[in-house]
């Protein structure tokens, strides 16, 4: 099994760091992983996109061009990106920040307000970490065990406070 994800949307939304976190926790869990990041020469409001493949099998290019799950962060994302879904897969839009619905009707939409309801819930800055954990859960895929250790990678001993409300963000994603 093999799954190819796009992260895409403004720099500054964590995209990088959610992919971070989906590869992390494939490869605590024995998958083969790819994590691959790509942004613009701005480092806050620039494009930013990861491509990120788990797989049972080793990953030939680490590039995503025909991604089965995509992660919209903003408009321009969702416009670039929809296109280039495999018919069955999915897209996950910030329905706070992207008013339109998909084109295609040969791919699934999953609708989150995830920028409102980080702000609604004291966790401004994460909707990212809501969106990974509607996808994960989604997945069938949801370990407590491995999610934690992923969050103990991508997370420094320098921003050891931000552990509590990331995992705070990844339930709400979960749960909504």
């Amino acid at each position: 099994m093999t799954t190819h994800y796009l992260f895409a949307g403004f720099g500054g939304q964590g995209i990088l760091f959610s992919g971070k976190l989906l590869a992390y926790k494939g490869l605590i869990e024995g998958k083969n992983v790819s994590w691959l990041p790509s942004y613009g020469p701005e480092m806050r409001g620039g494009t930013a996109s990861c491509s990120v493949i788990i797989s049972d099998e080793p990953i030939g290019a680490p590039i995503v061009l025909e991604p089965d799950v995509l992660i919209a962060m903003n408009l321009p994302s969702l416009d670039r990106y929809e296109g280039s879904v495999v018919p069955g897969g999915k897209v996950y839009v910030d329905s706070s920040l992207i008013e339109r619905k998909l084109e295609r009707t040969d791919i699934e939409g999953v609708y989150i307000p995830a920028t409102k309801l980080a702000g609604e819930n004291g966790m401004d800055g994460l909707a990212n970490m809501i969106i990974a954990g509607k996808i994960i859960a989604d997945a069938k895929e949801w370990n407590e065990e491995s999610i934690e250790k992923a969050l103990g990678k991508c997370i420094s001993a320098r921003h050891a406070d931000m552990l509590e409300i990331n995992r705070k963000a990844l339930l709400s994603g979960r749960d909504f």
